[in-house]
């Protein structure tokens, strides 16, 4: 494993979970940086203009013309792939890439797996030109948008273009979300007997002590979008996070709170037994402590917030075909089922949903479809905003 990155270079492991800022909480200019890339915020201004109409049919964003069929030759004749920073234990990567194999044939060179996403743009422009350079990779929106503004992306629109919500993908093909996280309480049902199931429900006096999330929002991603999803669902907006902080400051007035952060041996040994984090770290607790305790993952009724990753095929790929193959295979009934299969929910899960896809051996261990309807994602704009005004307030109000 590399070294532990500096705030600005975060790893793919700290996605949506732990952003180094500084020491005291206070962000400057690169801490923030980091922040926005642990949260995989951005979703880039052009997303907000809807999609383009069609599918894989618009030459301009390099789609095969004659059919996956011919894609799948010429990839073949290609012969391999170059993926960076997919380490195989997140998301399922390990299995989606042995599948991809057996699948087509091809030979995957997965390189980097703890790399963060500013490596993986540097990565296309260091290793331009070489057969090892990156054809695909997977960033935070925030670099997506640099990696357009850079011209490092050639522009693609998978097969399944239409079934991917419009405020996660660009309009031009340049990217495509992949998989999201959405947060969530995850309830230690030995200790709370009555799961929570709506922000409000955490000011009840039976949570005493209770709730908590992983440590401080100023310097934690899912402890910054736990108090963004808090805002949401009282009275604030993804232009407004003060509510959300405002929530706490009841929920510590109110006794519910608690400032033990909610690592995994706390909320098995129910030191935090409600714990706000993205969901699919929730569900995974729940199969590592196997039934000892069980572990509900309940997605709040208000307050849907999500933050999601992006693929994109690099101007300079080397096997270009093959690329655009993964890609059409990672947004395949398959390749969307097969992220969801490592609790990560994939761009089309709706889709898959109301089409009956999921299997229920899976969906018993996922809270409903239903539950995700609404889920919002903050651009890039936003979420800078949200997280200075979280720097400047959070210390005063909560101590």
């Amino acid at each position: 494993m590399r070294e532990v990155p500096t705030s600005s270079e975060l790893s793919r492991r700290q996605f949506l979970r732990r952003a180094g800022l500084t020491a005291t909480g206070v962000l400057g200019a690169g801490a923030l940086s980091g922040l926005l890339e642990a949260c995989g915020s951005s979703t880039p201004a052009s997303s907000s203009s809807g999609a383009a109409s069609g599918s894989s049919s618009t030459a301009s964003a390099g789609a095969p013309s004659s059919g996956l069929a011919s894609l799948e030759a010429k990839a073949k004749a290609e012969g391999k792939l170059n993926v960076i920073a997919l380490p195989p234990d997140w998301s399922n990567y390990g299995t989606i890439i042995s599948t991809f194999e057996k699948k087509y044939g091809l030979k995957v060179n997965s390189a980097a797996p703890d790399d963060s996403s500013a490596q993986e743009l540097a990565a296309i422009k260091a290793l331009k030109g070489q057969s090892r350079a990156p054809d695909a990779v997977d960033v935070a929106p925030s670099l997506a948008v640099v990696g357009v503004q850079e011209k490092l992306f050639t522009p693609y629109k998978v097969s399944t273009w239409d079934t991917i919500p419009t405020n996660m993908k660009d309009p031009d093909g340049y990217w495509t979300g992949d998989y999201y996280g959405a947060i969530s309480f995850g309830v230690n049902t030995k200790v709370v007997k009555n799961p929570p199931q709506d922000w409000s429900d955490l000011s009840k006096p039976e949570y005493k002590g209770m709730v908590s999330i992983n440590g401080d929002p100023r310097s934690a991603g899912d402890a910054f979008a736990a108090v963004y999803a808090a805002a949401l669902a009282n009275g604030g907006s993804l232009d407004d996070i003060e509510p959300g902080i405002e929530f706490f400051v009841k929920l510590k007035k109110d006794g519910t709170w608690t400032s033990t952060n909610c690592l995994p041996a706390n909320i098995q040994k129910g030191t935090t037994p409600i714990a706000i984090e993205w969901d699919y770290l929730n569900i995974a607790y729940n199969k590592q402590f196997d039934g000892a305790p069980k572990i509900d993952t309940v997605v709040p009724e208000t307050g849907k917030f999500g933050n999601f990753y992006c693929q994109a095929i690099s101007a300079y790929a080397p096997d270009p075909e093959a690329a655009r193959l993964w890609e059409e295979f990672l947004y395949s009934d398959q390749g969307q089922l097969l992220y969801l299969a490592g609790y990560a929910h994939p761009a089309r899960y709706l889709d898959l949903a109301s089409k009956g896809l999921i299997p229920a051996s899976l969906s018993a261990a996922l809270p409903p479809a239903s539950a995700y309807k609404g889920i919002v994602f903050p651009n890039d704009a936003q979420t800078t905003k949200a997280a200075s005004v979280l720097a400047a307030k959070w210390g005063p109000l909560m101590g």
